[in-house]
């Protein structure tokens, strides 16, 4: 009766019992296996404890059982328990060597989960971080909890340092375990050579190390991997948190460390902060504009102005590259019409002419385009005075609908200019897609103009084709007269740079001398200005 209870006892804390001799022989095994057709009794006696273990698991325990000191029991052991010969099972193993006893051991194995294939080839292809985030996306989108899901980070550190047959076998091999273990089967990214990241359920606590290891030990590989986990947090909606986990996810990249964990929460953290930050600064209106001056460089005359933001002591470009990247810019892009719009209202301000940035985001959305009519309502006449320059071209997906878009402004007298213009092909085809007023020369080509002469002949046909298409052109950053002399020679129409002003709080009409007194220089016959 003594026996009987001592095993129940037994059996309620784990699932098998063994007996190991002094050589790592199974002398005894009772309990389940852990597939029902496996009967540790027959199956496992006689045999080492280290073949009924995974090969990862195998050095870990014989080392544990080496160095147990009697009367002590072992801390528990994460292990993978063979069923056949491709499928195993996680389980907890514990060891206590009784004196009375010694050296056998007994051990106690606790299984842990379902028996699954050690290697799962996956039909999925790995992702990359836009499609790691669109998993989130789509996720966050059916209910899902932003809580219920996790990041999990594994780094392989030697993944690639094998032979190229072996290593490309391993590989399958962690690809596989990571997918399988990912929360759909598929949403595994490689962020770098040997650092992964996928999405699991923030309530999965499996050892991906340990099951990475087992992957490697099946090619004759020692991999020795670390496995981190991040949570994104409660209460997150799908809109603006997908576009911040890109950002955190390209951190960890950049960082390169081994805590992508820290990394990813951290950047996350601040991602949100900041966004939050701006979100609020723009509907407060809590920033201010600069104008600087655009010349006409055949009069040297003061043409429009370009508002710039400015944001306390925060450069602009920082900050304005972080609301593009967060699909935040449309309500900065609304904020600075509405501001140079009442600058363009405000007494004593004459009929000046403003260009507003406007982002490639923006320009993808009716609403914007909508909203802008509106403003403009009220007072149509203003239109003509204002001219809005397209950013970030290249963000700018469907053309067609950009130029219909484009097309509605044009329709009610606002100007459209191209910004950040080059002499490339994707130039060459926004020119041709988007019906526009003026493009702005890219300022790097102009900083370059005075002392390259291949550059000065590309500029040259751009300007040339421009002005048979009647579309005026800018030439942005000019700095010195040298290159003044070089963009006027060249037939731009219009320049902007240090040379003539700096973007200063409120707009100065000031003529540029150099430019009016070059005005002879210029081809007749030909109306520049678009007020």
């Amino acid at each position: 009766m003594i026996t009987q209870r001592l095993l129940s006892l037994a059996f309620a804390s784990a699932d098998v019992l063994l007996e190991v001799d002094g050589d790592g022989r199974v002398d005894l095994a009772i309990g389940a296996g852990p597939v029902a057709e496996l009967d540790p009794g027959t199956a496992w006696v006689d045999r080492q404890l280290s073949e009924i273990l995974g090969k990862a698991s195998r050095v870990v325990v014989t080392k544990a059982l080496a160095d147990l000191a009697p009367g002590i029991r072992s801390s528990p052991i994460d292990v993978l328990v063979c069923c056949d010969d491709n499928r195993v099972r996680r389980a907890c193993l514990r060891a206590f060597r009784l004196p009375e006893l010694a050296p056998a051991v007994s051990c106690a194995l606790t299984y842990e989960g379902a028996a699954f294939d050690l290697v799962v080839p996956s039909a999925s292809p790995l992702l990359d971080i836009q499609g790691l985030v669109n998993r989130v996306r789509l996720a966050l989108e059916a209910g899902q909890a932003s809580d219920e899901i996790a990041f999990a980070f594994v780094n392989v550190p030697g993944l690639t340092s094998a032979a190229d047959a072996v290593n490309e076998r391993v590989g399958a091999r962690v690809e596989a375990v990571l997918q399988a273990a990912s929360i759909d089967g598929s949403s595994v990214a490689r962020l770098t050579p040997e650092q992964f990241a996928l999405l699991r359920k923030s309530d999965d606590d499996n050892d991906l190390a340990e099951e990475v290891r087992e992957a490697g030990a099946a090619e004759g590989v020692t991999l020795q991997p670390t496995s981190t986990n991040a949570t994104m947090g409660s209460g997150l909606a799908s809109g603006l948190v997908v576009r911040a986990l890109r950002v955190a996810l390209q951190a960890c990249i950049e960082d390169g460390g081994l805590k992508p964990d820290a990394v990813f929460t951290k950047s996350l953290a601040h991602t949100l902060t900041e966004a939050e930050r701006f979100s609020t600064m723009v509907r407060g209106r809590d920033f201010t504009l600069h104008f600087q001056p655009i010349i006409d460089l055949g009069t040297g005359n003061v043409n429009h102005f370009e508002a710039l933001t400015r944001f306390g002591n925060q450069g602009p470009a920082a900050t304005v590259a972080m609301a593009e990247d967060l699909g935040l810019i449309q309500g900065l892009d609304l904020a600075v019409i509405e501001k140079a719009l009442a600058q363009m209202r405000r007494a004593g301000s004459g009929l000046i002419k403003i260009a507003v940035n406007m982002s490639g985001a923006s320009l993808a959305n009716d609403d914007y385009i909508n909203a802008v009519l509106r403003m403009t309502q009220r007072t149509p006449e203003i239109r003509s005075r204002l001219l809005v320059e397209v950013t970030e071209t290249a963000a700018v997906g469907d053309l067609e609908s950009a130029n219909r878009r484009l097309g509605a402004l044009r329709s009610k007298g606002i100007k459209v200019c191209l910004d950040d213009f080059g002499v490339g092909a994707a130039s060459f085809e926004y020119l041709q897609k988007l019906q526009a007023d003026t493009v702005k020369v890219d300022g790097s080509y102009i900083r370059d103009l005075v002392t390259d002469e291949r550059l000065r002949i590309m500029v040259s046909h751009l300007v040339e084709l421009c002005r048979s298409l009647k579309v005026s052109t800018i030439a942005e950053m000019i700095e010195n007269e040298a290159q003044l002399d070089t963009v006027r020679d060249l037939g731009i129409d219009m320049g902007q740079g240090f040379l003539f002003g700096r973007p200063a709080p409120e707009p100065v009409s000031t003529p540029y001398g150099a430019a009016a007194s070059a005005a002879v220089a210029r081809r007749q016959g030909e109306v520049q200005d678009w007020g």
